[in-house]
């Protein structure tokens, strides 16, 4: 997904929004976007990647509701929210936390009325420069739902997704705060409190009738080195935490924040 970041002109990853790249163009957009009736499907997520994510939650909101001119336009999603089960569940097993800073996140955005079905004098760069400002903030309020704080775009550039779509593309950074203890042979317990650096991704596009906004976010380092450092030295955390849980605890804890960035990278551009 990274080769595409360099090009991060705003004007220009919004044109290419608005276009979809070659095979899609603003005509194909217009007369699909917003033309059905009913309920907004759930976005899918078609990477096998996903088998070992668990769904957490699903919604359904306007995303917002403005008036141009005599048309008001209403922006209705469908929201799907996944978290990493092995770190989840590692870390209600050692340290009784509920919830993980290994999230992932897929929205279908549905336009009514439909863009080709707008007054003359309102823009549908206009239209969809409102959608991408409505899209990147619902996903910053997700991360802070996942106890992800301080989030910030650290860079913004272009992707292909996998349906041949152009996606608007960030990275972010965030915090997370893990707090919990670990409990010691002595019998007393390590606190763990300091916050654990956050890394994150989110592509904005269309798919020739609905927006798709897709991210993710995981921690920058192994959740067990955060652990080894709240431990006293004379305690290794992999010994610590296999005692208290068992092996396959201690390697979901110990997985290298690229396996995450690679998983969020693929189920972002899977999903349709």
């Amino acid at each position: 997904m990274d080769e595409n970041l360099g090009a991060r002109s705003t004007r220009t990853t919004r044109r290419r929004l608005l276009a979809g790249g070659a095979a899609v163009g603003v005509a194909g957009l217009a007369g699909c976007l917003g033309g059905r009736d009913g309920p907004v499907p759930a976005p899918e997520v078609t990477s096998d990647r996903i088998d070992d994510w668990r769904q957490t939650d699903e919604s359904e909101s306007t995303v917002f509701e403005q008036s141009y001119g005599p048309v008001t336009v209403r922006a209705r999603e469908h929201t799907r929210i996944f978290e990493y089960a092995p770190v989840a569940d590692a870390l209600a097993e050692t340290v009784d936390a509920s919830g993980s800073p290994v999230v992932f996140f897929a929205t279908r955005i549905d336009l009514r009325p439909a863009i080709d079905q707008l007054p003359a004098g309102v823009g549908r760069e206009r239209v969809m420069s409102r959608v991408e400002t409505a899209a990147t903030g619902a996903f910053r309020a997700q991360l802070r739902t996942a106890g992800i704080e301080s989030v910030a775009v650290v860079d913004e550039g272009i992707t292909t997704v996998r349906s041949g779509h152009t996606a608007t593309a960030w990275r972010l950074t965030g915090e997370y705060a893990l707090d919990g203890g670990i409990p010691l042979p002595t019998g007393s317990t390590a606190e763990v409190g300091q916050p654990v650096e956050i890394g994150a991704r989110l592509g904005v596009w269309h798919d020739g009738t609905d927006v798709i906004v897709a991210g993710g976010a995981y921690p920058t380092e192994p959740l067990l080195e955060v652990f080894d450092a709240a431990l006293p030295d004379s305690v290794d955390a992999e010994s610590a935490v296999t005692q208290l849980a068992d092996a396959e605890t201690a390697e979901a804890l110990a997985t290298d924040p690229a396996a995450f960035d690679e998983d969020v990278s693929q189920l972002l551009i899977s999903v349709e």
